[in-house]
């Protein structure tokens, strides 16, 4: 195994690893003794949900959080400059995404040390992916603001974007604020904007669904205490493909007389082409 800062993505929620993670990454978990991770208690578990012979206790974690100093972080890389692998875990999906897990891996990249992204379930990816939303871009601004009138201000504010820009906005709220977080959309927000509303992503429940803001009154599931991520955009429309023109046609005849077609049969077959 080669040497280096691997990020190792966990489950979303209560999964199978079989599910959602392949079989090397519990190859490349098995060889690594040294974890940055953002919750010591839920990085153990899912360690010995990975590897049930595992043997935590010989194991070395190093707490990164909002907490933690940049001094720390810093120095949490001895071991991998001393040429030992390490790994960071986040509390959920992939680390380094909207995670603390981002710092270490700046210090990595400037320390000119090798880093790892491994493969894994993303909240943000598979969200996008479902919603039908543009996917060639999109922007994820995390938690909006509590405060009510910030909150309208801001939501108002990503979907100026969504129409000047065509770009797809994401967002999440902390589970049990989620109805208030519909609420608050369904409230401030256009009738016709698109609300994809992707709950328990990967997990038993899961939920993933997108409608017209005017659609979802009256039509919103429970969401208590459940992880959700919501994404806005605007509807889509295919442009038509360009009808033959006269000019098209033309351009076809003399491509095919410059390539030896005599004339009368390179009319013919532009005329066919109609």
């Amino acid at each position: 195994m080669e040497t280096a800062l691997y990020l190792l993505p966990v489950t979303l929620g209560d999964t199978s690893i079989e599910k959602v993670l392949p079989s090397y990454n519990k190859e490349i978990i098995s060889g690594i003794r040294y974890f940055i991770v953002e919750d010591v208690r839920s990085a153990r578990r899912f360690l010995k949900k990975v590897d049930r012979e595992i043997d935590i206790d010989a194991l070395t974690f190093y707490p990164l959080n909002k907490h933690t100093s940049p001094d720390d972080i810093s120095g949490y890389l001895q071991p991998l400059v001393g040429g030992a692998s390490m790994g960071v875990i986040s509390e959920a999906g992939c680390p380094a995404v909207a995670d603390p897990g981002a710092d270490v891996v700046a210090i990595a990249q400037r320390k000119k040390l090798k880093v790892v992204p491994l493969v894994g379930p993303s909240s943000i990816i598979l969200s996008v992916m479902a919603s039908g939303f543009n996917g060639q871009s999109f922007a994820f601004h995390g938690y909006l603001p509590i405060e009510p009138g910030e909150r309208a201000k801001k939501l108002k504010a990503l979907e100026q974007r969504v129409y000047a820009e065509s770009q797809t906005q994401l967002f999440i709220e902390t589970p049990y604020r989620n109805h208030k977080m519909v609420e608050d959309i369904l409230l401030n927000c256009r009738p016709q904007t698109k609300l994809c509303i992707a709950a328990n992503i990967t997990c038993e429940g899961e939920y993933i669904q997108t409608r017209t803001v005017k659609d979802w009154k009256g039509h919103v599931p429970d969401l208590s205490k459940i992880p959700c991520i919501y994404s806005s955009s605007k509807q889509l429309l295919k442009k038509p493909f360009p009808k033959f023109s006269s000019i098209c046609l033309k351009f076809h005849s003399l491509l095919f007389l410059k390539r030896g077609v005599q004339r009368m049969e390179s009319s013919l077959i532009s005329t066919m082409n109609r």
